[in-house]
């Protein structure tokens, strides 16, 4: 059972190091919004959405300011749009997605994600249409996000798929140059995309959840950096050992948890919907203090992306999951420790410097939550490679059986060594250098289908 007053101690002892709620995300089952007729369907949605998200904003706002713990986006995930408007053509698909920022932008909400297909194994005609719309339905709406899962551990790879979306990225960058290829901050490509995951680009709202669901994502880069901070400082790092550091993240992450956890049952108990999940990531922000990088650094990276990295990544990454796992009583998501460089501002700075690469991310990204997230690289990087890019990260996932994911950003007009600018959360950093572009052309122009690993097998 979750105890308030521990909660509140917790929240009073740790108000000063960033923690928040870092997403309150409604999900939502628009299936029922179904029509022939593209206008009538975007008011069913919209009418729907403000039904059930009316008095988001509202609500989180005041539960935050009643435990002193700020709900810093109020988001809302949708079914995949490919099913909901099945059938329909390109236009209603864009239709769609306009009336999905409409009702976003009248109940007060951050982002709303489900501009999503699921073709891991293949892609139906109307998982084709949302792939061919996405370039215009991510320039004409503000607070869309899409997702499409190309890869699963028992299906494989959608290699053609996976092809396409490289050149539609292009196509989004290319649109939205006047903001430095900003649409393809909104995009991310999965393997194993979780049902229930509150954070964006990637939430949408699976076929096996609720009519409507609460769920939860929490933070506390900060928190986690201070209590390492006070640790090493009371004991002397002579007299630490990195288990005694894991053990550190993990309590610390226990306590976290149950803050989230707490915000989320009140929130879905005052809304009258049931609750879903907490999923424990650590979610960095651009502001100081609130950084991934930071930790590896106070973990004893004198470089970010030195040897050492993928280890220490590794470890943060467990401690988070054994921490978050015992406070909950519903974990979910992705849970764990992401590494978005723009939107962290030591792993920014490390790629600024050269430390970093983009080599030595995809290698983090074996033991990490997610995956190739928020990268800025040359506008001049073919679409092929921008889909080997891809491929590599959906092998990742493949493999090992975890959710990885990209989002990656070719900025139109830029080069490596130059910098980009989103703001806000998406904040900002380095274009990264792509060795070797183009050299991978003929092996993404063979499409196709990459076979399920063997699951028979596992020693």
């Amino acid at each position: 059972m979750i105890r308030t007053d521990q909660v509140i101690n917790t929240v009073q002892m740790i108000q000063k190091e960033n923690l928040d709620v870092r997403t309150v995300t409604l999900g939502i089952n628009l299936m029922d919004c179904r029509d022939a007729v593209a206008d009538r369907m975007a008011s069913k949605v919209i009418r729907k959405i403000e039904k059930y998200a009316g008095s988001l904003v509202e609500t989180c706002d005041e539960i935050g300011a009643k435990y002193g713990l700020a709900v810093v986006n109020k988001r809302i995930a949708v079914s995949p749009a490919a099913d909901v408007a099945s059938g329909m053509g390109r236009k209603a698909m864009v239709r769609l997605a306009q009336a999905l920022d409409t009702a976003a932008a009248s109940t007060g909400v951050d982002i709303v994600g489900g501009y999503s297909a699921q073709v891991q194994k293949g892609a139906s005609a109307s998982d084709e249409e949302l792939i061919e719309s996405l370039p215009e339905a991510l320039l004409s709406t503000e607070r869309v996000c899409a997702s499409i899962n190309v890869a699963h551990s028992r299906t494989g790879i959608n290699m053609k798929a996976v092809g396409r979306l490289g050149e539609i990225m292009k196509v989004a960058a290319e649109g939205s140059k006047d903001r430095d290829g900003f649409a393809c901050a909104k995009l991310v490509v999965f393997a194993n995309q979780p049902e229930d995951v509150p954070f964006m680009a990637g939430a949408y709202h699976g076929h096996g959840e609720p009519e409507a669901v609460i769920n939860v994502g929490v933070s506390g880069p900060g928190v986690v950096c201070s209590a390492l901070r006070r640790r090493i400082e009371n004991d002397g790092a002579e007299n630490l050992g990195l288990d005694d550091l894991a053990e550190e993240i993990k309590e610390t992450s226990c306590r976290v948890t149950r803050c989230g956890e707490l915000i989320g049952r009140e929130v879905a108990s005052r809304l009258g919907i049931p609750f879903g999940i907490v999923d424990l990531s650590l979610a960095p922000t651009p502001k100081v203090g609130d950084s991934i990088g930071e930790i590896l650094e106070i973990l004893g990276l004198d470089a970010i992306g030195a040897p050492g990295s993928t280890a220490c990544i590794a470890l943060l990454n467990d401690a988070v999951k054994k921490g978050g796992v015992f406070a909950s009583q519903s974990v979910g998501g992705l849970s764990g420790a992401f590494i978005p460089v723009l939107e962290d501002s030591a792993l920014s700075r490390a790629a600024a410097a050269g430390e970093l690469s983009l080599e030595k991310l995809e290698a983090m990204t074996c033991v990490c939550s997610v995956g190739l997230d928020m990268i800025a690289v040359p506008g001049d990087t073919p679409a092929e490679t921008l889909s080997t890019i891809i491929a590599d990260e959906m092998a990742i996932g493949l493999i090992n059986k975890k959710t990885t994911a990209v989002r990656i950003i070719p900025v139109p007009g830029k080069k490596a060594g130059d910098r980009v600018e989103f703001g806000g959360l998406f904040g900002g950093g380095p274009v990264m250098p792509v060795h070797n572009p183009g050299a991978s052309a003929r092996f993404i122009r063979f499409g196709g289908h990459i076979p399920a690993p063997i699951h028979s097998l596992n020693n």
